[in-house]
């Protein structure tokens, strides 16, 4: 298995549980009631600055024997899905060695969207454990990637006895709360349950004040601050310092209130030191010692956060060790929004912030810092370089998705080139042609060149073919590539090997194997001279051993299996369930062969294995061959039922996503030659032993029209390989096999 994970994004610190602060009040009866919660979904909801992470922290601490706690502290760096799920996984991993381990071999292999085969993973996990998970989210609200949202939301709807899921922030996350409510299975946490009582607030306020307060006294702050724990928190400091606490820290008129009255007489009553560490670090999201004298071009950071962390004042550490911490939330919006700041200022510490990232290797975030010192084009010359960077280390989703946060103008076409096919690996098909227009278009209007290509419109056409052309379209695809061909000899021939091999491909998967053979026989044979990855290596001896299978050239094909088996073997031993993308075309040709050979029961084991992984790859022409073989397979075993439900599978499939040319000729032959399967319709009595969620009822109420799988994604704002998840429990709990028997036996039911 890979131990590779997406470069620079992996922070220890944000799946740490945030240590409580010393002298913090318990909040004895929230706690209790967090840890007799027996919902699955728990929501903690409140504005900044009342208490929810303190809360939270303080529980999940103990959280009661034998529950393990997985923590993840979100912020806007997270909002993309491959390092959101990379985050969760490596926090319930790290919880319990036993869950998480090959969904997040899933995330981060190339070309598989998490929710198609890391989730089911994950829940597949879960399920077998006997042991108590809690997996906190802080900070949601932070996340607004609907993907992100969608993915959560298939966790709650299929979450496992073991997993319960406790979600913070300052906005109801987009989740089906009310019908959560309504079943009872939600726990609910909000700005009123979170309101201090009078005695809380008076050991609050005594606490950050370091004196008791008398009756009248606390009952005067408590009811100004309505038990809000930022303001209770500033009345103790306004205390400390001398001043009047209730004024002070009314809520009404909070953040305008607040600012006068911080910058009037807390922040004077810091030494220099701290008040300029605050101030001029108020743009950083994180803040450590080495980083705060970087960005702020000084020395003795780590002194002045640890005085500032002993007197409580607005620091929330972020590890055990008292290395990293953020500023409260609250407090660091005053900061940014207060009169005198100067942007110049603040950009020119988020510049000096990025080149400290860069030099730990955390390019990702340098990024970002340069975008936030609005330098858009210093953060696309470092995104450029550091391609090779994110993709050796499975990070094309999070490589794409700060591509996406550039301006149009500072997109060169190189960039453009690496976002398309970070895009294709990330499993956002969709994307490729916007990124490969954009690749275009800065072709037409400069000179700019693209590495290891003599011709810049070859490169780009070439990824055309490969990556955005639709399966129905083979025959153009082809087309292109023989122009990228033609365009890169005449230019001096750098990427002739790579546009060959893409040639060769294109014409095996338009079922032109005489031609496609020709090609790639010699593709193969210089592979080790080309340097190519192992998944080029991998595709180009998939499509030629199709060709060769095609031809019937038994030999050669059988040369070819000698030589890469073994590097597919690799490759799952690598990546695990997610190698897919890479072998599922030559395990299906091993599955043919097997077939032909006079193995039928070994086939049928190999073929539909290479269904599965093909399936879970969006691969839909793999998909459809390993299926038409597979009811070869099913026949020659003998299990004509089998055979003829695989057939209806396959019409089903191309119905609603059309495939190649070759591979429709190959559906038809295979219905001729094995006869459709009727739709069973014996009626069913009873009721169904597991109940159908609310989606599952939605999606069931449209199979029986005409509606695409991507149709009924986009009726529903859901993604089609969402669809094809809840699809895929819809069958099981009715007990069939497609979406006429499914339709068939929900009228039975009177479910529609």
């Amino acid at each position: 298995m890979s131990s590779d994970r997406p470069v620079g994004a992996l922070l220890t610190i944000k799946r740490r549980i945030p240590p409580a602060r010393p002298g913090a009040v318990r909040r004895a009866h929230l706690e209790h009631r967090l840890r007799a919660a027996g919902t699955p979904l728990t929501v903690v909801v409140a504005p900044a600055g009342w208490g929810k992470t303190s809360l939270l922290s303080s529980w999940a601490a103990d959280p009661g024997a034998p529950t393990r706690v997985a923590w993840v502290s979100l912020d806007e760096g997270d909002d993309e899905s491959t390092r959101f799920w990379t985050y969760v996984l490596l926090a319930l991993r790290e919880t319990d060695d036993e869950i998480g381990s090959a969904a997040l071999d899933a995330v981060a292999a190339p070309g598989v969207d998490p929710i198609a085969l890391a989730l089911p993973l994950l829940l597949n996990e879960l399920a077998t454990s006997d042991v108590p998970h809690v997996l906190v989210l802080d900070d949601f609200h932070t996340v607004h990637d609907p993907r992100i949202h969608e993915s959560v939301e298939f966790l709650v709807t299929y979450l496992p006895a073991a997993l319960r899921l406790v979600i913070a922030g300052r906005a109801d996350p987009p989740l089906p709360l009310a019908r959560m409510r309504a079943r009872g299975q939600l726990t609910e946490v909000r700005a009123d349950d979170l309101r201090f009582s009078l005695d809380e607030a008076t050991a609050l306020v005594g606490t950050v004040s370091g004196g008791d307060l008398d009756h009248e006294e606390a009952a005067e702050v408590w009811q100004r601050t309505e038990g809000w724990a930022a303001g209770l928190q500033l009345a103790g400091l306004a205390r400390r310092v001398g001043g009047a606490p209730t004024g002070a820290a009314h809520r009404h008129g909070a953040d305008r209130h607040l600012l006068d009255y911080f910058a009037a007489e807390v922040l004077p009553a810091m030494t220099a030191h701290q008040r300029d560490l605050l101030v001029g670090t108020a743009p950083l999201d994180r803040l450590s010692g080495p980083l705060c004298d970087a960005a702020l071009a000084v020395t003795g950071s780590a002194q002045v956060l640890r005085e500032l962390d002993r007197a409580d004042l607005f620091l929330v550490a972020l590890d055990d060790d008292h290395e990293w911490y953020r500023c409260h939330h609250l407090f660091r919006d005053i900061l940014l929004h207060g009169s005198g700041r100067s942007e110049t200022a603040d950009r020119a510490t988020l510049r000096r912030a990025a080149g400290w990232f860069q030099d730990q290797g955390r390019n990702d975030d340098a990024v970002r810092h340069l975008l936030a010192a609005g330098d858009p084009a210093s953060a696309a010359d470092l995104l450029a370089s550091s391609e090779p960077v994110f993709l050796s280390r499975g990070g094309a989703a999070g490589f794409r998705a700060l591509g996406e946060l550039l301006p149009r103008s500072a997109v060169a076409p190189r960039l453009a080139v690496s976002l398309a096919y970070a895009s294709a690996t990330s499993g956002r098909l969709d994307l490729v042609p916007h990124w490969l227009d954009r690749c275009d278009e800065g072709i037409a209007a400069s000179t700019a060149t693209i590495p290891g290509w003599s011709s810049p419109p070859a490169a780009s056409m070439m990824l055309r073919a490969v990556i955005g052309t639709p399966d129905p379209e083979s025959a153009r695809a082809v087309e292109l590539c023989r122009q990228a061909v033609e365009l890169e000899s005449a230019a001096g021939g750098d990427g002739l090997p790579i546009a060959l091999a893409a040639l060769g491909s294109a014409l095996a998967r338009d079922g032109r194997f005489a031609e496609a053979i020709d090609i790639l026989v010699t593709t193969w044979r210089d592979r080790d001279s080309m340097a190519w990855s192992p998944g080029v290596t991998l595709q180009i001896g998939g499509n030629l051993g199709l060709s060769l299978l095609e031809l019937d050239r038994g030999a050669a094909l059988e040369a070819l299996l000698r030589e890469a088996v073994p590097l597919a073997d690799d490759a799952e031993r690598r990546w695990g369930h997610a190698a897919g993308p890479l072998v599922a075309m030559l395990r299906l040709v091993q599955g043919r062969h097997d077939y032909r050979t006079g193995d039928a029961e070994k086939a049928r084991d190999r073929l539909t294995r290479a269904a599965t992984m093909a399936e879970i790859a969006a691969l839909r022409t793999s998909f459809v061959l390993a299926l038409v073989f597979l009811a070869d397979a099913e026949l020659g075993c003998g299990d004509r039922a089998a055979a003829r439900a695989t057939v209806t599978r396959v019409r089903e499939t191309v119905d609603d996503e059309p495939v190649t040319p070759y591979a429709m000729r190959l559906v038809d032959q295979a219905q001729t030659r094995i006869g459709q399967i009727a739709a069973r319709s014996a009626r069913r009595s009873g009721v169904l032993a597991e109940e159908l969620t609310d989606r599952e009822l939605s999606i069931l109420r449209l199979l029986p029209g005409s509606a695409t799988q991507r149709e009924i994604g986009r009726a529903m704002f859901l993604s089609v390989n969402t669809v094809k998840a809840y699809n895929k429990s819809l069958y099981r709990k009715l007990g069939v096999a497609s979406r006429q028997d499914a339709v068939v036996v929900a009228r039975g039911l009177g479910l529609i």
